[in-house]
């Protein structure tokens, strides 16, 4: 409806000769805040008086007088100005009518465009380490991912998504590391944990499996694993020189096919509970790539060769620098250690490399935790030294989501392993609160994650009030058989201006509104968009049936009003699926 406004504004710019030729601006409609000012306001006249040194007043009413109400192809009523020269338009009843059968005919398709033409976009995001469980952090960038993914797709973009798993590097030695000395543990050997090893219980589940296959196979005495190595830092030692002796103590002690299948098997069991976690939570990804597979094809070298070629690179105090600073970034970024090994954004260059050479993207979007803010800069500065845009790569970045039980903050730490997974927040609160709280506020907004509410079964929980909206129309359509009435949609269509009462045409409104405020979502990124409006929609149907009966004798109003409601259900259904939230038909 807001085109058709902006486009009577746009023909009205037209006709005025002290316009001519017409100035380059924005049309801008906005939905009037107060009822009492119309359905549209906007400011045209404003923008323009400032341009040609007019008054705006005298300008709006000039624009106006060029706008024919009384024609009957125009849907609107009336038009005022207002302050100091804001133009509002009021539009008729019949104008929201057609919008219940377009919904009832497209049904799962409405509110789909071709926005997006088509454009191929990879989106990667979660992308945990697979060193354990994915906690409540990683839920809200799940959440917020497959929603985006969603969204996309349903305004016309080819979108594919990625989960970019980190299974090479210094991390997954350490996962090796931690699980072999619990394995050992088990074994009978009394073990000091490092300080800087994985701790968490779901390391007892991967010693068990090793325990299982392999018997002792893989055990040492301890006596023979901690001798010669540094101090640990509560012996006043360095953590990470600590660690790093030890993954070369396991690694000498047990032999490369020995600590491989340690390794694999380590990381196969917490990708098998990452896969099965997400799937869970609704969220599906097309690839799960390796950064493995980028060492063992050589993309890796493949990528510093030609950033060498292209003269961004430096030696210094033997390591290979990227100069990145050339490009934007705050300082060089090394490439490769004294000792010849690939650094982490070594193999992240070469996988986004992959993306637009091999695998033909032009558009990347990264989901991020905020943690990774300064990440954003050097990985566009390395994507224009390998000859593409910056744009290339969208960065979107989550905050940090905080769970409360009731007024005590929950701690996390990922490393001794004392935090909440989301498999333990899902099996609390389920998945559908879960998902909804994620995303009902901007992702770069931090949240405070209530849970004591998000399991209230009451109007108060904001996803219990939407789909109790949906399971209270579906109510209503089962109590026609109890009630011997019937349900006739086309005599519904044709009684649909017998729907004059004030939370009908609100209601009207609302659905009208759907298509345009997914473009709105998908273009800035934001599914909360389509959260907020849901409750909006929720509660503008509680309104209508708090007030007013559906199934009335009279066979024309009835089917009408059952027409509005069907078409407010699958509007609500279209968009919990967008949410990844689920639509129960009895609550």
């Amino acid at each position: 409806m807001k085109h058709v406004i902006q486009q009577e504004l746009k023909t009205a710019l037209a006709a005025l000769k002290e316009l001519s030729p017409l100035p380059q601006v924005t049309i801008q409609v906005d939905y009037a805040r107060d009822k009492s000012h119309g359905n549209f306001s906007s400011n045209i006249a404003l923008v323009l008086a400032k341009l040609l040194q007019d008054k705006p007043q005298p300008l709006a009413k000039r624009i106006v007088a060029q706008i024919n109400c009384s024609k009957t192809t125009s849907l609107v009523e009336k038009i005022e100005i207002a302050g100091p020269g804001f133009i509002n338009f009021y539009i008729k009843k019949t104008a929201w009518y057609p919008i219940i059968r377009q919904i009832l005919a497209q049904a799962k398709q409405f509110g789909t465009s071709d926005m997006g033409k088509g454009e191929p976009i990879l989106v990667e995001y979660v992308s945990a380490n697979p060193t354990g469980p994915l906690h409540v952090g990683h839920g809200r960038g799940a959440a917020y991912g497959d929603s985006l993914v969603r969204l996309l797709k349903t305004v016309g973009y080819q979108v594919y998504s990625d989960y970019y798993v980190n299974d090479a590097g210094r991390q997954i030695d350490i996962l090796a590391t931690s699980v072999w000395l619990r394995y050992l543990e088990a074994c009978g050997e009394t073990i000091i944990f490092p300080s800087n090893a994985y701790r968490g219980s779901y390391l007892r589940d991967l010693m068990t499996l090793l325990l299982t296959q392999y018997s002792k196979r893989f055990y040492k005495p301890a006596s023979l694993v901690f001798t010669d190595l540094p101090a640990d830092e509560p012996q006043g030692g360095d953590k990470e020189a600590y660690i790093d002796a030890l993954i070369l103590k396991t690694k000498t002690l047990l032999g490369s096919a020995d600590y491989k299948i340690i390794l694999d098997t380590a990381l196969r069991g917490i990708l098998q509970d990452i896969k099965e976690d997400l799937s869970a939570f609704q969220v599906k990804f097309d690839c799960w790539f390796s950064e493995n597979s980028l060492f063992i094809s050589g993309f890796v070298d493949k990528t510093i060769k030609l950033l060498q070629a292209s003269d961004h690179t430096y030696e210094n105090s033997g390591a290979l620098w990227f100069r990145s600073t050339a490009f934007g970034d705050d300082k060089d970024r090394v490439l490769l250690r004294e000792n010849g090994q690939a650094t982490y954004f070594a193999a992240d260059a070469a996988y986004r490399l992959f993306i637009l050479e091999k695998r033909g993207f032009k558009r990347i979007i990264n989901v991020l935790g905020a943690d990774h803010h300064g990440y954003i800069t050097r990985i566009q500065a390395v994507i224009q030294a390998l000859g593409y845009p910056a744009a290339s790569l969208t960065a979107l970045l989550v905050q940090f989501a905080t769970l409360y039980r009731g007024k005590e903050k929950v701690q996390m730490s990922t490393r001794s392993g004392e935090f909440i997974t989301l498999r333990e927040l899902r099996a609390e609160v389920g998945s559908d609160a879960a998902r909804f709280f994620y995303v009902s506020r901007r992702a770069e907004q931090h949240i405070d994650f209530d849970l004591a509410l998000a399991k209230e079964q009451s109007n108060v929980n904001p996803v219990y009030y939407l789909q109790y909206a949906y399971a209270r129309i579906c109510s209503v359509i089962r109590q026609l058989t109890a009630r011997e009435l019937t349900w006739e949609k086309e005599i519904g269509m044709e009684s649909v201006e017998q729907l004059q009462e004030e939370q009908e045409i609100e209601l009207l409104i609302l659905l009208t509104r759907y298509p345009e405020m997914l473009e709105q979502a998908a273009s800035s990124y934001e599914p909360h968009i389509i959260a907020h409006y849901l409750r909006d929609l929720a509660q503008a149907f509680h309104t209508y049936y708090n007030q007013h009966s559906f199934l009335v004798e009279a066979d024309d109003l009835r089917n009408a009003r059952l027409n509005l409601v069907a078409a407010t259900k699958q509007v609500i259904e279209n968009g919990l699926n967008l949410l990844g939230v689920s639509t129960p038909e009895v609550m």
